[in-house]
């Protein structure tokens, strides 16, 4: 008589937590950290210091971290009807809600700790960002295009780099006011652009899951239009991070690093096109290059002056 071969070991709680944060899936950091990065270097016209690097660098992770926590909560009775999605620690129930919220919320206490070692416009900032990032979920049931939500939460980090860079040490709006310029909101703006187009076509892949559970995405938003439209939010987002980049003193080498962000855009064209599942979901991943492309150039001008 064969013996049965034995079970697999559970998973442990570190490996649960670790999988519930996407530890092992961080191009969601990267494209979160990139434009923070890139408007923290023209924040402070140059290398901002270890200071602000590390504070801007573990924060994005942390606050990134939070959120997924956040998300899976919110969607855990729609994950369960998602292939992609149905195994995740909180919908799988191996994770508990409780659980989950709790590592959300040790994750954004840390954060916010970074934060206090700035200064008070960015402190200020920092509770708005933090009150996106948990609205955001939430708005797949009643917004059409939520991805503009998820935008602003992805872009929170431009004025807050800014703000930490420029900003004084009163606690008041026109103090945010004063460190904050307008060309800062702008790429703001114009990174939620960019959210729109890579999140659209994340949307894509599931496209046919969330007309079945009910949920509102900009893919199901856009129709048959959905190529165009992340096509157009592209272009626009590239347009205004050009012009509001030489506003803000940018030069040649941001100008270079612009286009080959737009060079991997005409790419993305060709794996979205036929709007297959891994062509969309294969554009998705490598968006966090794009914003590498950025920063790079962002950098390099900088640098070379």
């Amino acid at each position: 008589m064969t013996p049965a071969a034995p079970s697999p070991a559970a998973p442990s709680r570190l490996s649960l937590y670790l999988n519930l944060i996407r530890w092992d899936r961080p191009a969601g950091t990267y494209l979160l950290l990139w434009p923070t990065l890139s408007a923290l270097w023209m924040a402070a016209d140059g290398w901002p210091g270890w200071h602000l690097m590390l504070v801007f660098t573990i924060g994005t992770f942390l606050m990134r971290s939070a959120g997924c926590a956040v998300n899976d909560v919110a969607d855990r009775d729609f994950d369960k009807h998602v292939k992609r999605t149905a195994q995740r620690p909180v919908t799988a129930g191996l994770v508990s809600v409780k659980e989950a919220l709790v590592l959300g919320a040790v994750l954004s206490l840390v954060a916010f700790g970074l934060v206090l070692t700035t200064n008070p416009p960015t402190i200020l900032l920092s509770f708005a960002a933090l009150a996106v990032t948990i609205l955001y979920p939430f708005t797949k049931r009643w917004v059409s295009m939520p991805q503009a939500v998820l935008g602003v939460a992805f872009s929170f980090g431009i004025p807050m780099a800014f703000s930490a860079a420029l900003g004084g040490r009163e606690w008041s709006l026109q103090a945010i006011a004063a460190s904050v310029p307008l060309s800062a909101w702008g790429l703001l703006a114009a990174n939620l652009f960019w959210v729109l187009a890579y999140d659209t076509e994340y949307a894509m892949v599931d496209r046919d899951d969330d007309i079945r559970i009910g949920i509102k995405t900009s893919a199901l938003t856009l129709g048959r239009f959905d190529v165009i439209g992340v096509m157009t939010f592209y272009v626009v987002f590239l347009a205004l991070w050009a012009a509001l980049g030489l506003r803000l003193g940018m030069g040649h080498w941001f100008l270079a690093g612009l286009a080959a962000a737009a060079a991997q855009v005409v790419w993305h064209y060709t794996l979205i096109k036929d709007r297959g599942r891994d062509g969309c979901f294969k554009a998705f991943r490598e968006n966090h290059w794009v914003g590498f492309a950025i920063f790079a150039g962002t950098v390099l001008d900088l640098a070379l002056r």
